[in-house]
């Protein structure tokens, strides 16, 4: 019998290698949707979610990093969540090195999201007892109300001190007068000195690091590393 020509073999290995590697490839994008679908499903278990999360797993191939023990990185993206009852909104979160055995941790979690003026306006009426709106000025925030029946304004600078989120009064006026904040009568400076907007919920691990004032509200930041990942949620590697 005829040996086969050498072209021929060769052609008929690449189009073998090349099946092979299509399958991979096939594989690892059908893994790789599922993994996604499972983060959105313990998103939305976990966490007071408005709307659907979108999530994005980076890195491939992806087969290579689960056989690893670690996928490289994650973002996922929400509408809106609610923190022990406070409203935020244009929620983002990023993940690098993230476990897929047990314990699953992250090794770096970034999350941002805004705290919208309606919410802030809560807060402060809540932790000042005052009837005030706020309102976005420029880099600051502006607080509007009549105390006594007297109109009160007062320009606020969002800040974060050892993973707390406060206000700091800029300036303020009392019927058109300037004023100190020691100066308001009725123990109104009190409740207005070290004003602190709770930011309660975050998970565990996860600090407030820096804000700042945006059109819409404060955009904060949250940080943290080597974050362990509730043992409810669902894992990168499905265990």
């Amino acid at each position: 019998m005829a040996s086969r020509h050498p072209l021929r073999v060769i052609s008929v290995v690449v189009c073998v290698l090349l099946v092979l590697v299509a399958g991979l490839i096939v594989a690892d994008r059908v893994v790789h949707a599922r993994v996604e679908r499972e983060v959105r499903a313990a998103i939305t278990e976990n966490l007071d979610i408005t709307g659907e999360p979108t999530v994005d797993i980076g890195g491939f191939p992806f087969l290579t990093q689960l056989l690893a023990g670690s996928v490289d990185d994650a973002t996922a993206t929400a509408e809106g969540a609610t923190f022990e009852g406070i409203a935020a909104t244009d929620v983002e979160v990023e993940a690098h090195g993230i476990s897929t055995s047990t314990p699953h941790t992250v090794e770096d979690a970034t999350l941002r999201a805004t705290l919208p003026t309606s919410s802030l306006q809560q807060l402060v009426r809540e932790r000042s007892s005052l009837d005030v709106d706020v309102e976005v000025e420029g880099s600051l925030l502006a607080l509007q109300g009549d105390v006594l029946g007297v109109p009160l304004t007062a320009r606020l600078q969002p800040r974060v001190d050892d993973g707390a989120l406060l206000v700091d009064v800029q300036d303020l006026a009392l019927g058109g007068v300037n004023l100190s904040i020691d100066s308001l009568p009725g123990g109104i400076g009190d409740r207005l000195r070290d004003l602190q907007i709770p930011v309660e919920g975050l998970p565990e691990g996860v600090t407030l690091t820096s804000a700042e004032v945006v059109p819409d509200g404060v955009r904060f930041v949250a940080e943290g590393t080597d974050v362990t990942i509730p043992t409810d949620a669902a894992s990168p590697s499905g265990s």
